[in-house]
């Protein structure tokens, strides 16, 4: 018979032993870094920007960005995290803005004028031509072949500080600071943005809004088809103006008004078609122009069947308010036996909707306005624009901007990195080989442990097993040509 062990030796005991200086927690700041060194953002920011102070000394605007946006992406949430990173004496071998403190970031953003923040876009677009010019030329035609679609949001960020000034009461009784971003839909990348606070209408600025992102398109993004995207918070014909001089197409969504819902009821049933990958949704056009919309406007409506047990009694419900104003007050039981119950949405574009196929195919482009959502989901879950740190509306500024430039990073890093087979990307760094969010790129890549060793004027970064993908980034970066 054989034998049986009826115990195991007894596990060793560990000791701490003393701190190692070439130890770094965040070892993957070294692809921030080779990126930022490879497509020159700190120096086009600084190009563009101009000094913010009198003596050419110490950090720019272009170190203060990027050293704010690789410690969000690092992970810290507030200012004082620049002083944790400053401590990590191997990681800041590693990282783009060695040694900027919290005190430092502050004190510049403090300096930087309304007009030098303007020109933080023009910087951000200069970086952006060149990570088109690094690109495969069948990538570069899918990203720039149209329709090339800027996005216009409003995002709420919720501050506690009683003294914060640049911040204001929302419709929700929050105290809010309130971003107001236009994006580069298809490469996800940040064009133009302002931060407002929380009664602040973002109609009164989409124009200019919409007139900066066009001038920092890449020329081979503004020489093709341009769209723009907005909600029902843009509903406002000065947008769609300013969208119609520039030659822009638009779809902007239109608040439920009664002239909408007087107009719906005389479509006729055979003016409905379906949807595309949506289910139980319909679209049909319809003749509207709002007073002072561009005359070429059209009304294109979507309806979704929705099942009456679905829907909240609360006539404060999201979902309730979509329902046809007959049916929207009726109790829950006549609700249930009032007939097929659709939820509505209306569109004001000026997009060609003459057959049934265009209409639903302009409905299909509208319905994918989420992606600037998933880039303020991105900037707040996984950059740190979930509050704003400090009493000072230019730091906050500031710190709105790294973290939108963490996300457009992001998106440079994915552009540039991915493995690709013709016009599309077939494998990215998410875990399921899409695009990676900053919260998934920050345990795969960045917050990585590390050693850093020093041997014949050489560093080399040791990491532990299993970690293939940073050597695999770095060396992608690498081949990419430095820039002039």
């Amino acid at each position: 018979m054989s034998r049986i062990r009826g115990g195991s030796l007894p596990r060793q005991r560990v000791r701490a032993g003393a701190p190692d200086a070439s130890l770094t927690a965040n070892a993957g700041l070294v692809a921030v870094t080779e990126l930022c060194g490879r497509l020159g953002v700190i120096g086009a920011l600084d190009a563009a920007v101009g000094p913010i102070k009198q003596r050419d000394r110490g950090f720019g605007a272009g170190e203060l960005l990027c050293g704010i946006a690789a410690a969000q992406l690092a992970g810290e949430d507030f200012l004082t995290g620049l002083d944790r990173q400053r401590a990590d004496a191997a990681g800041q071998q590693l990282a783009p803005v060695p040694g900027l403190a919290s005190t430092t970031a502050a004190g510049l953003a403090r300096r930087i004028t309304p007009a030098q923040w303007r020109a933080v876009e023009a910087g951000l677009a200069a970086v952006t031509g060149r990570m088109l010019d690094l690109l495969p030329a069948r990538r570069v035609t899918a990203l720039t072949g149209g329709p090339v679609t800027i996005d216009l949001d409003t995002t709420d960020v919720e501050v506690y500080g009683r003294n914060k000034r640049g911040v204001a009461y929302n419709h929700q009784g929050q105290r809010v600071g309130r971003p107001h971003v236009a994006a580069w839909a298809e490469a996800e990348i940040v064009l133009a943005a302002d931060l407002g606070d929380g009664t602040d209408d973002p109609r009164a600025t989409a124009p200019d809004l919409l007139r900066r992102a066009l001038a920092a398109l890449p020329a081979a993004a503004r020489a093709g088809r341009v769209g723009l995207r907005a909600d029902a918070g843009y509903f406002a014909g000065a947008l769609a103006r300013a969208a119609h001089e520039a030659r822009v197409s638009f779809a902007i969504g239109a608040k439920r008004i009664a002239p909408l819902w007087r107009l719906l009821d005389g479509i006729a049933g055979d003016a409905w078609h379906d949807a595309i990958e949506m289910d139980n949704a319909q679209v049909a056009a319809a003749q509207y122009c709002p007073d002072w919309w561009p005359a070429n406007t059209r009304l294109l409506i979507r309806r979704v069947a929705l099942d009456p047990a679905r829907i909240s009694a609360d006539p404060r419900s999201r979902r309730r308010r979509t329902l046809h104003p007959d049916q929207r007050t009726l109790p829950f039981p006549e609700l249930a036996q009032a007939g097929p119950v659709y939820a509505y949405s209306f569109i004001l574009t000026n997009l060609d909707l003459s057959t049934p196929a265009r209409a639903a195919a302009a409905e299909h482009w509208y319905r994918h306005r989420t992606t600037v959502e998933n880039l303020f989901r991105d900037s707040k879950l996984g950059a740190a624009l979930r509050h704003l740190p400090s009493g000072y509306p230019q730091v906050n500024l500031a710190w709105m901007w790294g973290a939108l430039l963490a996300a457009t990073m992001a998106a440079w890093l994915h552009q540039l990195t991915a493995r690709t087979a013709g016009e599309d990307i077939v494998h990215g760094h998410g875990v399921r080989g899409g695009k990676a969010m900053i919260a998934t790129l920050r345990w795969r890549l960045i917050a990585v442990p590390g050693r850093l060793t020093r041997h014949a004027r050489h560093l080399t970064l040791r990491l532990p097993p299993g970690h293939g993908l940073l050597p695999e980034v770095l060396a992608r970066l690498r081949t990419l040509p430095a820039p002039a």
